[in-house]
């Protein structure tokens, strides 16, 4: 039909209002952004060049579930690796003026920690690793080892959990 709107064009005629729908439910502009792009290559897909029926709509409800996705995933990862956790081990990181008792105590922690870290599956102690050494972000992790985010998550809880238990703090 000439003058139909294409569904490239209905997007960037809507793309603001996306970003700010997303950034309401989110709370980050950046991933509002991030979660618009994705919404785009889905609908995309979806559509294969032709304009779908209420594809203003369906393309609303991309946006919202990518964004109560990314909402849900982000508080799962909060619950998981809290800022308790970084600062126990901002804790046990041997001060070089510490006196040698302490440094003792906690090389010893060290030790046992970097002995459970490597009684892990491969995978799951790069994850852990990349995660909690090098502030890798899940999809980082994700991308590295070839494998989906949530997977990526599961991997790194259960080598916090499993270094936790090693140190008596589960």
């Amino acid at each position: 039909m000439p003058g139909s709107p294409t569904p490239l064009a209905l997007f960037v005629s809507h793309r603001a209002a996306l970003v700010n729908y997303a950034c309401r439910i989110t709370g980050n502009w950046g991933q509002a952004e991030d979660l618009v792009q994705e919404a785009w290559l889905r609908f995309d897909a979806a559509s294969d060049g032709r304009l779908i029926e209420d594809a203003t709509g369906y393309l609303y409800r991309i946006v919202r579930n990518l964004a109560f996705d990314s909402r849900r995933t982000m508080a799962r990862e909060s619950r998981m690796t809290s800022s308790a956790d970084f600062d126990e081990i901002a804790r046990i990181s041997p001060d070089p003026a510490a006196d040698p008792e302490t440094v003792a105590l906690y090389r010893d922690e060290y030790e046992t920690a970097m002995a459970a870290l490597a009684e892990l599956p491969e995978r799951t102690q790069i994850a852990c690793e990349m995660h909690r050494f090098g502030g890798a972000k899940l999809r980082e992790i994700a991308a590295f080892l070839g494998i989906s985010v949530p997977l990526a998550h599961k991997l790194v809880a259960e080598g916090i959990d499993h270094c936790k238990q090693r140190l008596g703090r589960s």
